[in-house]
């Protein structure tokens, strides 16, 4: 079976800033396009065998300027469901929630089209998307991809380890950076993290 390589899509204006990004299409930037172009060595050196991306134009322009084709969309990628706190950073969350941390506290009921989501549902749509992973990887040869956001990859990295959806916050990740998630043994393992093109 193959590897499956993780892409964080490119920088945004608020990926940039700090500001959680959940159902709001903020295209990325002039550094987003490039950081993205800039993993097209490390794909190409590999077959690919499906690839995968989350619906939120950011992730697709990514996908598209890796040189990803025959992509599928899949909704279970997309982002956290920030909720009440779409669009505000950390630090302006803590000034009214000291200590607040997203992984263990999720987030403040939303809009009824954006409500939030608790770590565990976002675990939940990760094993979904991991489930597809899996089918795909034993019917294809070569790696697969997903093309997704950074706190919704994090929990799934979590999943595959089989950790819990809140040890997700163990994972720093980049925008335009690529990540291998492998096994040893038959044990699930990362085998690369937060990969950049050399400069």
């Amino acid at each position: 079976m193959g590897d499956l390589f993780l892409v964080r899509h490119g920088e945004t204006e608020w990926s940039r800033s700090g500001r959680h990004t959940g159902s709001t299409d903020v295209p990325l930037t002039a550094k987003g396009r490039e950081e993205a172009r800039g993993l097209v060595p490390l794909i190409r050196s590999h077959r690919v065998g499906a690839a995968f991306v989350s619906p939120m134009q950011r992730a697709r322009e990514t996908a598209e300027l890796i040189g990803l084709t025959d992509v599928r969309i899949d909704v279970d990628l997309r982002e956290w469901d920030y909720g009440g706190y779409e669009g505000i950073t950390t630090v302006e969350i803590q000034r009214t929630r000291p200590g607040w941390f997203l992984f263990t506290d999720g987030v403040a009921p939303g809009p009824p089209d954006h409500p939030g989501e608790s770590p565990e549902q976002v675990g939940e749509r990760a094993d979904r998307a991991l489930a597809k992973v899996d089918a795909a990887l034993a019917n294809t040869e070569g790696v697969v991809v997903l093309v997704a956001h950074g706190h919704f990859l994090r929990v799934l990295t979590a999943r595959w380890l089989g950790l819990p959806p809140s040890k997700g916050a163990l994972f720093q990740l980049a925008t335009g950076t690529l990540c291998r998630l492998s096994t040893e043994h038959g044990r699930p393992v990362i085998a690369a993290w937060n990969v950049r093109p050399p400069s």
